[in-house]
């Protein structure tokens, strides 16, 4: 066994040594099934996070439902020996402790003499790994600067992996173009509406489900898509939707894979200002009569760690800020319509009768959504688990639409490889439900281009 496929972090450690694993809050947090994931090792829980996993317990995000999730668990287990014998999770693992001693360490202390939860965690491992000086005892945090601290004090201390993807640029440049193809091929393409059979491509073996690339040869190329419905490869054209119309090759891909009703699964990315929300809403839009509603939704990051609670106002009021952005590319796509009076009418009546509805993340997890097209915006601030949370709420007949920029994360315990995201690409990548583009140009303005490339 590998050192990381033991404890699904990237220890170094061989197999043959046994390890005491001592788990932050925000590790449970993150995934409240993590004890499960350290086979033959030994699991320590300070009691200090028990307190803080209290804190989260009352309320409606996903981190508060995984801090019940965890305590019910805990709460099964504790009828044993918790404290001192520790629990057995089954035959094969190891076991899970409840650890009540050693809060205060002295090196800690004098190090870091505030009475944070923090500083007692360290105190724990410390504490750990010197009444057992022959195994390796590892902190598992999510925390960076907790991080930093363990390693002044000389403590073992790794992030948790079990959910990260390998190489985050796995699906950053998810469209390929392919040269030296011949002009007959491509010329077939074009007199051939519904498309050529991809074995006909000689690097067919390589492609995904859905991939969009570029064919070029020395006279003429095309934009192209693999169908795994039909194994054919057939071209994409630029296309308008809703008054909004494809400027670029990857925006006419987006619009190509949106637009198709097959594909029940997309996941679009890109950096600021190249189009994936509102190429979403707009392919939504126009699909409207395919699906009973159209629900747009974001997850709610509050800023400088206030929580709703801290705004003024209703509860209505105080998600509005948040799904203001929302809003604003709706309104862009509305003012687009003036020309066409009928779409746009349409468009608002939606809105009246609640077919179109713009919603916070929270309310939209609990739902069974059935002949829905769902779109979740700045994805890249869920956790995996969210991710999971959402997708297997689909129904019959329902579209779902992953939007978000790896590279502006909010959410402190998440990085480009740990997101719900990018776990989603990696994950799904080679399904014929699911398809990803990412978005390469910004097209909301020359200098929101030039800040997102410079700055």
């Amino acid at each position: 066994m590998t050192a990381q496929a033991t404890p699904k972090t990237k220890s170094k450690t061989s197999r043959k040594s046994k390890k005491n694993f001592v788990l932050d809050t925000n590790v449970i947090l993150h995934d409240y099934e993590c004890i499960e994931q350290f086979e033959e090792n030994d699991i320590y829980i300070p009691i200090v996070v028990l307190e803080e996993l209290d804190r989260f317990k009352k309320g409606g995000e996903q981190i508060n439902f995984n801090a019940r999730q965890f305590i019910r668990r805990i709460d099964e287990l504790s009828e044993g020996d918790i404290v001192h014998k520790g629990v057995s999770l089954s035959a094969d693992r190891g076991k899970i402790f409840i650890a009540t001693s050693g809060l205060h360490h002295p090196d800690v202390v004098k190090a870091y003499p505030d009475n944070i939860p923090d500083n007692r965690i360290l105190s724990v491992t410390k504490s750990i790994a010197e009444k057992y000086p022959n195994m390796q005892t590892i902190l598992v945090t999510k925390d960076v600067n907790l991080r930093v601290k363990a390693r002044s004090l000389g403590i073992a201390v790794e992030d948790y992996y079990h959910d990260k993807v390998d190489d985050a640029n796995l699906y950053v440049q998810s469209q390929e173009e392919y040269t030296d193809i011949s002009s007959e091929l491509i010329d077939k393409l074009y007199n051939q509406p519904t498309g050529i059979d991809v074995a006909e491509l000689p690097f067919a073996s390589k492609l995904v489900p859905n991939q969009c690339f570029l064919l070029k040869s020395d006279r003429n190329s095309a934009m192209v898509r693999f169908d795994p419905f039909n194994s054919k490869v057939s071209l994409v054209h630029k296309r308008s939707c809703s008054g909004i119309t494809a400027r670029n090759m990857e925006q006419a891909f987006a619009l190509e894979i949106l637009m198709d009703p097959n594909v029940k699964l997309v996941g679009i990315t890109g950096k600021a200002g190249t189009g994936k929300t509102l190429l979403a809403l707009a392919a939504s839009l126009e699909q409207s009569e395919t699906y009973s509603q159209i629900l747009l939704s974001r997850p709610i990051v509050a800023l400088s760690n206030k929580d709703l609670g801290f705004l003024p106002g209703d509860e209505k009021q105080k998600i509005l800020p948040y799904m203001q952005p929302l809003f604003d590319n709706l309104n862009f796509i509305k003012s687009q319509l003036r020309n066409n009076g009928a779409q746009l009418r349409e468009v608002e009546q939606m809105e009246k009768e609640g077919t179109l509805v713009i919603e916070a993340l929270a309310y939209v997890r609990g739902r069974s959504l059935s002949e829905s097209l769902v779109i979740v915006d700045e994805a890249q601030n869920l956790t995996p688990h969210e991710v999971k949370t959402i997708v297997t709420r689909a129904g019959e007949g329902t579209k779902i639409i992953f939007t978000g920029d790896i590279e502006q994360i909010d959410s402190p315990y998440l990085d480009a490889n740990s997101n719900g995201l990018a776990y989603m690409i990696e994950k799904m990548r080679g399904q014929a439900l699911f398809a990803h583009i990412n978005l390469v140009k910004g097209e909301r303005s020359e200098l929101s281009e030039l800040a997102s490339n410079l700055l």
